[in-house]
């Protein structure tokens, strides 16, 4: 299990660097005030209006970095601080929230998909862990002179439910770029940002996303641990 902890220890660094660059970003270009005066709600209620979207409301939530849109009660959630700040990262945040709301209304497949996949995701995250280490004690465990493989029937098991989580991570890393890239595009096009302020909103959702990049990288690499455990037991 040594190589499972290394795995875990790399991935947690690299996710809290860019988790603290992305922290560092959106405290700077929190200061890169918008010249319009908009907040991040009216942000977002301009650029659904501008999408023809008028069945979605704009509420805020508490928390730091907790935005999100829901597909279901079809509401844009801002964190508070997005909700009601005047600046070039609420302005990003705001309108990539949107960008969701926007790939709801065309009916964007990989949004589909994924929230197709929702209710299934959600068993697997709750069972993987037991079944993973439940399956490894089982195969040990199991392991005679006649059957030195052991029994992996569990681990398999538990290898096809991480499977399902790592999938799901990368299905969701085009939904966010592609959500980002509608979010930048509606704020040039429609004049909403200034020069100075879009970069900031880019280089806002550019590190944003990079979080997802790396926890799917970070799920990929523990499947296949334990998958090449799976497989090399069965081969010896």
């Amino acid at each position: 299990m040594t190589g499972y902890y290394l795995i875990i220890g790399i991935s947690m660094l690299f996710s809290w660097i860019v988790s603290a660059r992305l922290k560092s970003k959106f405290e700077h270009y929190s200061k890169v005030h918008l010249r319009n005066g908009m907040s991040g709600k009216e942000v977002a209620e301009k650029m659904l209006r501008d999408n023809g979207i008028n069945d979605v409301q704009v509420i805020s939530v508490p928390g730091q970095l907790t935005d999100h849109y829901n597909p279901e009660n079809k509401t844009v959630n801002l964190s508070e601080a997005v909700y009601m700040q005047r600046n070039a990262a609420a302005a990003a945040v705001a309108a990539h929230e949107c960008g969701h709301a926007v790939q709801h209304a065309v009916g964007y497949s990989m949004l589909q998909l994924r929230s197709k996949m929702v209710p299934v995701v959600n068993i697997s995250s709750r069972l993987l862990q037991f079944v993973l280490f439940a399956g490894i004690a089982i195969m040990v465990g199991t392991r005679t002179i006649d059957n030195p493989n052991g029994n992996t029937t569990v681990l398999a098991i538990g290898v096809a439910l991480f499977a399902v989580t790592t999938l799901f991570a990368f299905i969701t890393l085009p939904v966010e770029y592609d959500a980002s890239n509608r979010a930048l595009k509606w704020l040039k096009s429609t004049g909403t940002v200034t020069a100075e302020e879009y970069e900031g909103a880019e280089d806002s959702l550019k590190w944003a996303a990079r979080t997802y990049v790396v926890a799917a990288l970070g799920s990929l690499a523990q499947l296949l641990y334990f998958a090449s455990m799976l497989m090399g037991n069965r081969r010896d």
